[in-house]
């Protein structure tokens, strides 16, 4: 007994060692904080441990829901990337996460235009960001945010969308069948619930309070007034008004088993609306909404957590890191 609690205890020690180190990134993190246009931004700054000051830098815009400045560590192996290129990453915890002021549920997608605006002018202070090398990288709902950041600012140096919709109604009414199907939901069961959700739009398109919205029992269960409100604010989003006015670089990434978007349009859109000489599509085989291996992603469990836990850079799509190093290095300083 007493060798196998050895062994036990040697195993676990072993265990807790590696994770320590699969979870050492080539980065050195720094809590900063930057005046918003509504409330201060919580932010980390991730720097390179070493290079050539000042350095470019990135912008994260993050997806819909409550996310803190990591997105619970998952971006650590991307800032990691860029380090390698010689940028920091910049991302901040959304309002009322991680105990940063305001509530994210009360922003528009024009507020948060204006939060990442208020990052890139912060950052340009800084002596050691160069002013003539920041771009932004947004995923999922930063697509409809970002466009109108690079249509006002046409000095950044580039724009990364990840799993990026064009239209809020129509990404919802893909993301609801494509994740039915993919729990082998009948096709009587997708047409109660897209009943349901026409009933949830027939409310929002009449302007329904929150009260009536519960009592008509379109959801179930329903959403919360915060995330009713937020729908109502946003629900009509649509980028198409927005990238015929944007001038630099765009690298578009798109995962072939997204379950969120409709990527075939989403790629339609853009090469409708961008010169093909400024955009750059990159499609991933077997990568999820997120560009994480679709086979851990879109099916999540044990699996999945051992893998972020004990290799956190193989999560995602084969790839997907070098190729976003090597983007931002190919771009030239505006």
């Amino acid at each position: 007994m007493l060798i196998a609690a050895c062994c036990v205890i040697a195993l676990a020690v072993s265990a807790g060692g590696w994770v320590i180190h699969a979870n050492d990134f080539d980065i050195r993190e720094e809590r900063v904080t930057i005046p918003g246009p509504a409330q201060p931004l919580h932010a980390t700054l991730a720097l390179p441990k070493s290079g050539e000051k000042p350095y470019g830098l990135v912008i994260f815009v993050h997806g819909d829901g409550p996310a803190d400045a990591t997105r619970d560590s998952f971006y650590r192996p991307i800032w990691e990337s860029f380090t390698a290129a010689g940028y920091a990453s910049l991302a901040w915890d959304k309002p009322g996460i991680n105990g940063a002021p305001g509530n994210w549920l009360d922003q528009s997608m024009h507020d948060r235009t204006a939060e990442a605006e208020a990052a890139i002018t912060w950052a340009r202070g800084r002596t050691d960001i160069d002013p003539h090398r920041i771009g932004v990288w947004g995923i999922s709902q930063a697509g409809w945010v970002l466009p109108e950041v690079a249509a006002h600012r046409p000095d950044l140096q580039f724009m990364i969308l990840v799993g990026a919709a064009v239209n809020w109604l129509r990404q919802g009414e893909y993301n609801l069948v494509a994740e039915m199907r993919h729990r082998n939901a009948s096709e009587a069961e997708i047409a109660t619930a897209f009943e349901r959700r026409n009933q949830t739009l027939r409310l929002l398109h009449s302007g329904a309070s929150y009260e009536r919205y519960v009592a008509e029992g379109a959801d179930s269960p329903p959403m919360s007034a915060e995330r009713w409100r937020f729908v109502g604010e946003n629900y009509l989003s649509d980028v198409t008004d927005q990238l015929p006015r944007v001038t630099i670089p765009v690298l578009l990434v798109l995962g072939e088993e997204d379950l969120n978007v409709d990527v075939a349009e989403t790629e339609r859109v853009y090469r409708k609306l961008l010169p093909p000489e400024q955009l750059t599509v990159e499609k991933y085989p077997h990568a999820s909404h997120n560009i994480v291996r679709a086979d851990l992603d879109n099916t999540q469990g044990i699996r999945s957590v051992l893998v972020a836990v004990f290799t956190p850079r193989s999560l995602y799509a084969p790839g997907y890191l070098d190729s976003l190093r090597d983007f931002v290095q190919r771009q030239p300083v505006r």
